[in-house]
């Protein structure tokens, strides 16, 4: 049965917003898998990782599974970058009906959802993002968030609902922003690693070495999951934690008589050790540590 494309994927991003909304961030592949359209379940992810579903002319979504630290992936989907990222073909066949699907999807300026495994069967989702360019003999598209799209192709490419109700966060910032928070809260087990703190709304993933930095790469070893409390605490320098992952509160700080927020929250935090993620590949690296609690140090 075809299918109204752009009808649907209005409807399949309307509907992303409002679980992303009622249920965080990362979505269940059992979600996104019972979604349903004028009554007709239609998966929005499948086997592969280019889900084009029978009677649509276009793909609906391209999907990077997760892979556990340490592992090498199969397909090397390119996350990290500030704007246009890149994502391998199916196989090696540039051919393969699936590839010319979606290089349909860069003739036709249609929008697609990218899916992102953040852990087994979770996934966070990014859209609408586009095919902006094609690269037969690498194996691969470069993909980009509305905003990129619309200066590559020029704005009369993209239709005025659709920018109007999804321009979301993908033209504001890095795609890698919010999956780097998705992935450290994760290895944290949605907690503080302070204090204990379990309400996600209150975390953040903190940068161990800012991404200013070079050295600062948005992977979890380069990353603690604090309380906003203590997240701007670090970050202003007035608490470190050395690489043997001990809290230090600095000392001007001690000294002071404030209240209890004062005292239970960061004053009777020095010299605890930090909870830390149960794989150790996952666990804070050593040298990043040492390289900014040298900078709180100083400060201290």
């Amino acid at each position: 049965m075809a299918v109204d494309g752009r009808e649907f994927r209005a409807s399949m991003m309307t509907w992303l917003n409002e679980a992303s909304a009622k249920y965080g961030s990362a979505l269940s592949g059992e979600m996104l898998r019972n979604f349903t359209f004028r009554g007709q379940r239609i998966a929005l992810i499948g086997q592969q990782g280019i889900r084009k579903p029978a009677g649509f002319t276009h793909p609906i979504s391209i999907r990077t599974t997760f892979t556990p630290p340490n592992a090498l992936p199969p397909y090397h989907d390119s996350i990290d970058g500030g704007g246009l990222e890149t994502y391998k073909y199916r196989g090696s066949d540039p051919d393969h009906p699936e590839n010319r699907a979606l290089r349909a999807c860069l003739n036709d300026s249609v929008p697609l959802v990218w899916f992102v495994g953040i852990s087994s069967g979770v996934y966070l989702p990014y859209f609408p993002v586009f095919v902006v360019a094609d690269d037969p003999e690498l194996l691969q598209v470069t993909i980009a968030p509305l905003e990129g799209s619309a200066r590559l192709h020029g704005e009369s490419i993209v239709e005025a609902d659709i920018r109007r109700s999804y321009a979301v966060t993908l033209a504001k910032q890095r795609l890698h922003q919010p999956l780097f928070r998705e992935r450290v809260l994760a290895a944290y087990r949605s907690s503080c690693t302070i204090c204990g703190l379990r309400h996600r709304e209150l975390l953040d993933a903190a940068h161990i070495v800012p991404d200013s930095d070079s050295r600062g790469l948005p992977i979890v070893p380069n990353g603690v999951s604090l309380c906003k409390i203590h997240h701007g605490a670090y970050d202003a320098d007035l608490l470190g934690i050395t690489p043997d992952y001990i809290v230090k509160i600095r000392d001007s700080l001690l000294q002071e008589h404030d209240g209890p927020m004062l005292l239970w929250g960061l004053q009777r935090m020095h010299g605890k050790k930090i909870a830390l993620p149960r794989s150790i590949s996952s666990r804070p690296d050593r040298q990043l540590l040492e390289i900014r609690f040298e900078k709180f140090a100083k400060g201290a």
